[in-house]
C-alpha cells in the first residue's frame, strides 16, 4: 500500500486536532492548573470566566403549599392581627383644611401627610380594639397595686448599693481627712504667730532690762505688763457692764436718794435742826456704853497683850 506525502500530512494534523479537543474538553484540577501556571504554559487570553444565565424558579404550587402550612387556624386573641384605615379628621374635614385619607388619594412624598395616615391609622387600630380586648377580658389598664419586675434581683441591687454606700463612706473619710489637714494647718499657723509673739516681747523686754542696767532709763514699766493688761481688760470689762446699764442695787439707791440734780434741800441743815440735840447721845458719842468690848471684873476691858509679852509666855510654858 502506497502512501502519498499528502496523505501523511493529513493524517499527523486530524491527529494533532484530536489531541487539542481532548485538551479543551478535560477538565483539570486546580493543582494542575497552579503547576501549569509555575511552568508559564497558561498565558492570558487563554482562561475566560464567562457568566451562566439564572435560571429563575417561579414555583407558584410550592409557595402555596408553604404558605398554607404556615396558616393556622387561631382565635383572634392569639393572633391580635388588625387591618383598618384611619379614621377621617373630623375637624379637619369640617374647615375643609385636609382632604379625607380613606379614598387612597395620598402623597407618598408628603412627609406630613405621610405620617397622618399613620396616625389616624393607629386612632382607628385602638378605638376597634380596645372593645375586642375588654369583650375576651384582657385587661388594658394597670392596677393600681402594679409593681413591674426588675430587670436586676434584689442580690445584684444589694450588692450595687453595699457599693453606693462603701463609695460614699470614702468620700465623706477624705472631706474629714481633708478638713483635719487644714485645721492642723490653721493650727501651726495661730501657733507660729503666738510664738513669734512671745519671742519679740522677750526680746523687747530684755531690752528694756538691758537699758535698765545700763542706766539708760529708771523706769520699771516693763515689769507691770502683765498686771496691766489684767487691769486693762478689767476696767474694759467693767466699761462694758456700766454701758449695759445700772444693777437693781444702783437702781433702788437712785430711787431712795435721787440720781443727781438738785435734791429740793432734803437733807440740807437748818436753824432748827441744828439747835435740837434732843437725839444726842454721849455714850454712844464717845463709846462709853453700847457694844463696847468684853469687861473684866474692874469694870475695865480687856486689852490683849503685847508680842514681847506673849513671846515671854511661850517661853515659860
Amino acid at each position: 500500500m502506497v502512501i502519498d506525502n499528502k496523505t501523511m500530512e493529513l493524517v499527523e494534523e486530524e491527529a494533532l486536532l484530536g489531541q487539542e479537543s481532548e485538551e479543551e474538553n478535560s477538565e483539570l484540577s486546580d493543582d494542575e492548573l497552579q503547576e501549569a501556571f509555575a511552568k508559564g504554559l497558561l498565558k492570558p487570553g487563554m482562561n475566560l470566566l464567562v457568566d451562566k444565565p439564572k435560571k429563575f424558579a417561579n414555583n407558584v404550587e410550592g409557595l402555596k403549599q408553604c404558605l398554607a402550612d404556615f396558616r393556622k387556624d387561631l382565635p383572634w386573641v392569639e393572633r391580635l392581627d388588625m387591618t383598618n384605615l384611619p379614621v377621617d379628621a373630623i375637624v379637619s374635614k369640617a374647615e375643609g383644611k385636609a382632604p379625607s385619607l380613606t379614598n387612597g388619594e395620598l402623597n407618598a412624598d408628603d412627609d406630613f401627610q405621610r405620617e397622618m395616615f399613620f396616625y389616624r391609622q393607629a386612632q382607628a387600630t385602638v378605638l376597634e380594639a380596645l372593645p375586642l380586648l375588654n369583650k375576651h377580658g384582657i385587661a388594658t389598664t394597670r392596677p393600681d397595686d402594679y409593681f413591674a419586675e426588675m430587670a436586676k434581683s434584689d442580690q445584684h441591687m444589694q450588692k450595687i448599693r453595699k457599693k453606693l454606700i462603701s463609695k460614699q463612706m470614702i468620700l465623706e473619710k477624705s472631706e474629714k481627712a481633708k478638713k483635719l489637714r487644714e485645721q492642723r494647718k490653721f493650727g501651726k499657723k495661730v501657733q507660729i504667730e503666738v510664738i513669734q509673739k512671745r519671742q519679740k516681747e522677750k526680746k523687747a523686754m530684755m531690752s528694756a532690762v538691758k537699758k535698765y542696767q545700763k542706766g539708760m532709763t529708771d523706769k520699771l514699766d516693763f515689769l507691770e505688763g502683765d498686771q496691766k493688761a489684767g487691769k486693762d481688760s478689767s476696767q474694759g470689762s467693767k466699761k462694758a457692764l456700766n454701758k449695759k446699764g445700772p444693777n437693781a442695787k444702783r437702781k433702788y439707791k437712785d430711787q431712795k436718794f435721787g440720781f443727781g440734780g438738785k435734791k429740793s434741800g432734803k437733807k440740807w441743815n437748818t436753824k432748827e435742826s441744828y439747835n435740837d440735840v434732843s437725839s444726842f447721845r454721849a455714850k454712844m458719842a464717845h463709846a462709853k456704853g453700847g457694844k463696847g468690848g468684853k469687861k473684866g471684873k474692874g469694870g475695865k476691858q480687856n486689852k490683849r497683850p503685847g508680842k514681847a509679852v506673849r513671846k515671854k509666855m511661850k517661853a515659860r510654858s
